[in-house]
């Protein structure tokens, strides 16, 4: 039985995307011990990690010595790092003063210094890390390694499928647990547009700063249904008939779970992802614009057989 580390944050500014698909990852070392270290910021989902059954090591700084004697102290045999602001010097350092071996979650083709990569983004290139990762480093790329929560495998066997009717249909809107750009608010005024014929699920989390001015929106407005901190969100998507969402991890299991969708990127580290689905003709806005938002909605509507 191995020791396994994962480092990794989550908080307001930084979201919780990380930290989710290190949970389904670490259900793959079902053998091994594995811890998380994690720094206690502020809109943190450190309480995810303990309810699901792992001990959290909580780190002061982001400093790469606080790590080594953790590493060190605590017998750690291999380190799985998913953080932006860890990079290739530092993990050369550790390298250079441990043992350990080192597996990298990748989303954006940086240089690593790593025994294994993971990209699970279904738009993984793996030539891109060609002449940037070791030679000897073990590639994993693309959808085949995606990583899917089981609620979503099981939700999605249960899937009735739905009647192109003239009923509400509900649109599922998930910005990032953090919304940084408090996007959400926007996306639902233009929805209001079409309230009489929609209802809109919005998921989010307590990570999110702008919380409170979505929680006031959304009273008394019986066509928005407000999903904080929800664990199941699999089981909204398949009762929705359309997704809004970011180009990042989520459109793993959009694309998964075949619900159509319209991505809006949000940030920089979703280049990749939106490439991909510009290349591949999916519905994407390079960022949020209203009138283009309304005419994507306005076309998947048609396909839907419903008028608005």
């Amino acid at each position: 039985m191995r020791n396994i580390l994962i480092r990794s944050d989550s908080s307001s500014k930084i979201g919780i995307g990380h930290v989710m698909r290190d949970l389904v990852l670490a259900e793959q070392f079902e053998k091994d011990k594995v811890f998380f270290a994690t720094r206690n910021l502020e809109g943190n989902i450190n309480e995810k990690i303990t309810d699901s059954g792992y001990k959290i090591f909580t780190l002061k700084t982001n400093g790469v010595d606080e790590l080594i004697s953790l590493i060190n102290d605590k017998k750690i045999d291999m380190l799985i790092i998913d953080h932006y602001n860890i990079n290739y010097e530092y993990e050369t350092y550790i390298k250079e003063k441990t043992v350990v071996k080192i597996f990298c979650l990748d989303d954006t083709y940086k240089k690593h210094n790593c025994d294994i990569l993971l990209n699970h983004n279904i738009s993984a290139q793996e030539d891109k890390y060609n002449n940037i990762i070791p030679d000897n480093c073990e590639i994993r790329c693309g959808i085949k390694y995606t990583l899917i929560r089981k609620e979503f495998i099981e939700e999605k066997k249960k899937r009735k499928k739905k009647n192109k009717n003239n009923r509400v249909k509900t649109v599922f809107i998930a910005m990032g647990g953090a919304d940084h750009s408090n996007i959400n608010l926007q996306i639902l005024d233009v929805l209001s547009e079409f309230c009489d014929k929609i209802k809109a699920i919005v998921v989010t989390t307590n990570a999110n700063k702008n919380l409170n001015e979505l929680i006031y929106y959304s009273a008394g407005k019986e066509w928005i249904d407000l999903c904080i901190n929800s664990n199941k969100i699999a089981y909204l998507m398949t009762e929705s008939d359309l997704a809004i969402v970011t180009p990042s991890v989520t459109i793993n299991e959009v694309v998964f779970m075949e619900l159509p969708f319209i991505a809006i990127k949000t940030a920089e580290n979703q280049n990749d992802m939106y490439e991909y689905l510009v290349k591949n003709n999916y519905p994407i806005l390079k960022e949020f614009d209203s009138i283009l938002l309304i005419e994507k909605i306005l076309i998947l509507y048609n396909y839907f057989s419903v008028g608005i």
